[in-house]
């Protein structure tokens, strides 16, 4: 960082050296503020742009002006400013077609082409990096021509990349490689060996057989980290530094054995330090998310969401979010979340992934749209260029044919010549030929007339064979037409009976559903009131009973003697019992605290009946507005009830959780318990009656059931509810 600070304090001295009115200085201004602006301080590179434009407005020359407004126009794009972007590089494109300076109209096109590359216009893009390329091709040598041709080289590398063309990503990469090192531009060094190190890496993902690809993207990478470290202060971007170490980290870590993982730790913290140096926090959060998936590969599941959290922290800081980052950062935190058993952070960090993961989709489809124009546009290009080198063929043809017709030419006027002597001497021969030829011509009139008349015999018989094939034909195209009409009739009538049978069977299935919703309300009427008539009968009945025969057994106590009494009072004691475990039993064949305070108090009354020293129920009920119906409220508590009591019976719970949630358009109610559990999918609870009698509730109130559990790790019933259903 400090090294990139003294560039700037160099070109700063350099720039400060020209006269104010030589406009030599304005290519200093460009490299300038460059600088500036890759050491965050944009706004002092556009203001020293703004400033020595409007002194290269002034002058004659227009070159300086169109070399400004470029700079102008690409820092402009990266700042999101595009309407002004677009004005400068107009601008710039208008002054350099003015100007006789072949490499300055190179750098304008290169500019123009940059920015329609970022606009997702590749075609178009391409189309300008080429001119921009026969510019400098017919330009003078100069200090900065190679470095211009490598930029434009290293665009037409990253276009080709993007359509898969290998090759020309390969040619292209290797021509700016060799003009960098030519130039010796530490900056376009580093830059192509990056491009050929990610092309290779690239190849290595498609054909991860060829282990040379890897290995030559370890070899680019690794010398692109040379020439920053031994060139770093002629180097205007400090944050390549942590690009090129992510890179490192990131190709050793995915393909690279484990013996590996020190130099993974090494890059990416690299990368990390430099990057946090440099401001440049897409970049940090990258090197946190390395760091995470390698304690990821540990098991070492804390340390990683440290990583990813810290990740989270650094990305929030950019203006820019990369979003392929951020999306890797969501979806690593839910998955850890819900292997710790945080499920609230696990739904939270999916749905922030979800969300994003949407965005990114919807703008994807739009690049690759784009991207597919762009191809389509460059075949056109390619089909363009293939027509007109046919046509430069013809015309190469056409040219050698006049020459050789010249050549026939003179030759035809020399044959002239002669036969001008021999025309003389036949003239005296034609004349005697003449007389012949009267006769001849009599003959033929004759025998014109002749034909004349077998002409038109002829055509009279065409004329009727027309007739006859017109008639034949229109019979034709008239019986095609009924065919069609009938085959279309047939088509609406089978279409017509398709759809009346679809409409029969839609009653049908109508039928069936209104029968059988008609079936399980009379079923689950039945139950509620046998329910009511047990409970009705074991407290008026056997209730009363009880209590007669606990009060008979109090007046006999007192009466009998001390030790008949111990023994009695064991016998009252007990009958206690029995009547508040018939009262219990009464109470949970038919809730009154459900009819009189409704389902909250009701599940809460349960609950605590139900705990003892070995067993804990806990009832959470969220954002609940007690919007549920009666019957609604006995049916959820019926489910529940259920539900507690299968766990109770058959898991050996210390735990049960019992959730119910209102959201905008349902009700999530989730019943948890730490017991045995139980394999799902293999065990017939599945098919038990009490999970059978849930499920028909759970269908009576248009609902769906889930079931999670695993041998050891408890069970988790989630059960989802429409607000809209009615009882």
């Amino acid at each position: 960082m400090l090294k990139s600070q003294d560039l700037v304090e160099k070109l700063q001295k350099e720039y400060n050296q020209y006269p104010e009115n030589n406009p030599e200085k304005f290519y200093t201004t460009g490299k300038l503020a460059q600088a500036l602006f890759f050491n965050q301080r944009e706004s002092e590179a556009i203001e020293l742009l703004n400033h020595d434009l409007a002194i290269a407005n002034k002058l004659k020359e227009s070159k300086y002006a169109a070399y400004l407004n470029t700079i102008l126009a690409i820092n402009k794009l990266i700042i999101e400013e595009t309407t002004s972007s677009k004005q400068h590089i107009l601008k710039a494109k208008a002054l350099a077609d003015r100007s006789k300076d072949l490499e300055i109209k190179g750098y304008v096109y290169y500019g123009y082409g940059w920015i329609l590359a970022r606009q997702q216009q590749e075609a178009e893009a391409v189309k300008q990096f080429l001119i921009s390329l026969s510019y400098l091709d017919q330009a003078k040598d100069s200090p900065t021509i190679y470095n211009r041709k490598a930029n434009v080289y290293k665009e037409l590398t990253a276009i080709y990349s993007n359509w898969n063309e290998f090759d020309l990503q390969e040619k292209y990469s290797k021509l700016a490689l060799n003009l960098a090192l030519k130039q010796k531009d530490p900056l376009t060094i580093f830059d192509s060996y990056m491009l050929l190190g990610y092309m290779y890496e690239q190849k290595y993902l498609e054909d991860d057989s060829q282990q040379e690809y890897r290995n030559s993207a370890e070899q680019y990478y690794l010398k692109a980290l040379d020439t920053y470290l031994s060139r770093e202060d002629e180097i205007p971007i400090p944050s390549n530094l942590a690009f090129v170490a992510n890179n490192l980290a990131h190709l050793y870590f995915k393909f690279y054995p484990k013996e590996y993982q020190n130099k993974v730790v090494h890059y990416a913290e690299l990368a990390k330090t430099n990057a946090l140096e440099t401001k440049q926090y897409n970049l940090v959060a990258s090197s946190y998310g390395i760091l995470s998936e390698l304690e990821l590969d540990k098991g070492n599941f804390k340390t990683a969401k440290e990583h990813l959290l810290s990740s989270l922290i650094e990305i929030n800081k950019s203006q820019v979010q990369d979003q392929q980052i951020l999306m890797s950062i969501y979806h690593t935190l839910s998955q850890i979340s819900e292997k710790e058993g945080n499920y609230a952070d696990a739904i939270k960090y999916n749905k922030d992934y979800i969300q994003l993961f949407t965005t990114v989709y919807d703008q994807e489809k739009l690049n690759i749209g784009k991207r597919l124009e762009a191809q389509y546009e460059k075949g056109k290009q390619d089909q363009e260029l293939a027509l007109l080198q046919v046509e430069a063929e013809k015309k190469e043809q056409q040219i050698q044919l006049m020459a050789a017709l010249g050549i026939q030419q003179k030759q035809e006027l020399e044959n002239l010549k002669l036969i001008q002597d021999n025309q003389s001497k036949e003239l005296a021969l034609s004349k005697l030929t003449a007389e012949k030829q009267v006769k001849e011509l009599q003959v033929s009139k004759l025998e014109a007339e002749n034909r004349a008349q077998e002409i038109s015999t002829y055509q009279k018989e065409i004329s009727f064979k027309d007739k006859l094939n017109k008639y034949f034909i229109a019979l034709m195209l008239t019986a095609l037409a009924m065919l069609t009409l009938l085959f279309y009739a047939y088509t609406q009538r089978s279409k017509h009976m398709k759809q009346r049978e679809k409409l029969h069977n839609l009653a049908i299935d109508q039928e069936r559903q209104h029968a059988k919703i008609s079936m399980l309300t009379a079923l689950l009427d039945g139950q509620e009131q046998e329910r009511a008539r047990i409970a009705r009968d074991l407290h008026d009945g056997l209730g009363g009973l009880l209590s007669g025969t606990k009060l008979q057994l109090s007046h006999l106590n007192d009466k009998a003697s001390l030790e008949v009494q111990e023994k009695m009072q064991k016998g009252i004691f007990q009958l206690d019992m029995a009547v508040d475990e018939l009262r219990r039993v009464a109470h949970n064949l038919t809730p009154d605290l459900l009819q009189k305070f409704g389902l909250q108090e009701a599940l809460n009354d349960y609950a605590s009946r139900m705990c003892n020293e070995q067993l804990d129920i806990d009832v959470q009920f969220l954002h609940y507005t007690n919007s549920l119906t009666p019957d609604q409220q006995l049916l959820i508590y019926r489910i529940i009830q259920e539900l507690v009591n299968n766990a109770i019976k058959h898991a050996d719970p210390s735990q049960i959780i019992i959730q119910l949630v209102e959201e905008d358009q349902q009700f999530n109610i989730t019943v948890e318990d730490d017991g045995k559990g139980f394999d799902y999918d293999l065990s017939n609870l599945n098919k038990s009656a009490g999970l059978q009698n849930i499920k028909s509730r759970v269908e009576f109130l248009k609902g769906s059931f889930q079931v999670h559990s695993e041998t050891g790790q408890g069970s988790s019933f989630e059960i989802y509810i429409p607000k809209f259903i009615k009882s």
